[in-house]
């Protein structure tokens, strides 16, 4: 099955570069040059990825992230020159599932968006799962997660999650009571290694605490243990 890709980028040699390098791959490419009519085009003919510029003529790529997420739940990866913490941390909150700046080797863009394609096919989840008894629902108290279905409830409401926030969720949810480290976390769900700087998983914590009501000084449902990852608690659930 073809995997198609909608490439959103206003630099048309670029934009060229990289569609003939992903076209090497199998992959189907449609590439906008400006941000008017994304969201329509998303809308009539989802994808199964978008590759996104930030600086783009007309609707800049934030806002589109923005909108996108509000309907949209394939990966949306960020590529941009605009190399900044501030930039990448917004991109992650706002629902980007990766940011890549332009420097970034073709190659390594093509294993990212990959590795991202994986995960929303759901040839992550079951890996999970098996590794614990096949389960496809956990149930924590109050808080329900179904794997098969890629659905989470808290309090018996609906939990609105990125599918990388849901594959994190399920990551921590299959391992409660054990730390995990932020290189395990990024090597599982997005296939790539912790550099000591990548942000990109504590971001994605915090959304996570948000939406489960977890205290973000003292959290005491994913717990941060110092210097060494992050703890799903196992008791706490049961408890409210």
């Amino acid at each position: 099955m073809t995997q198609r890709i909608l490439f959103v980028e206003d630099d048309l040699e670029l934009a060229g570069l990289i569609g003939s390098f992903l076209k090497n791959f199998e992959f189907e490419v449609e590439h906008l040059a400006d941000g008017n009519h994304v969201i329509e085009n998303v809308r009539a003919n989802p994808p199964t990825l978008i590759l996104l510029d930030l600086m783009l003529p007309g609707k800049d790529g934030m806002t589109i992230c923005r909108e996108l997420r509000e309907f949209y739940t394939g990966p949306i990866v960020i590529l941009t020159s605009l190399n900044s913490d501030m930039n990448q941390i917004l991109g992650f909150e706002i629902g980007a599932t990766d940011y890549v700046v332009k420097t970034t080797p073709p190659s390594v863009l093509v294993a990212r968006i990959k590795a991202h394609l994986r995960q929303s096919t759901g040839t992550v989840t079951p890996t999970i799962s098996a590794a614990k008894d096949d389960r496809t629902t956990t149930n924590f108290g109050h808080l329900i997660i179904d794997s098969r279905n890629r659905t989470a409830t808290y309090r018996t409401e609906p939990l609105h999650l990125s599918t990388g926030d849901f594959d994190l969720l399920w990551e921590l949810a299959s391992h409660a009571g054990e730390i995990l480290s932020r290189d395990h976390l990024l090597k599982r769900l997005r296939g790539i290694e912790y550099d000591g700087l990548d942000r990109s998983v504590d971001v994605a914590i915090s959304r996570l605490r948000k939406k489960l009501a977890d205290d973000p000084i003292e959290p005491r449902k994913i717990k941060t243990i110092r210097h060494k990852g992050y703890l799903f608690a196992t008791d706490i659930w049961w408890q409210e």
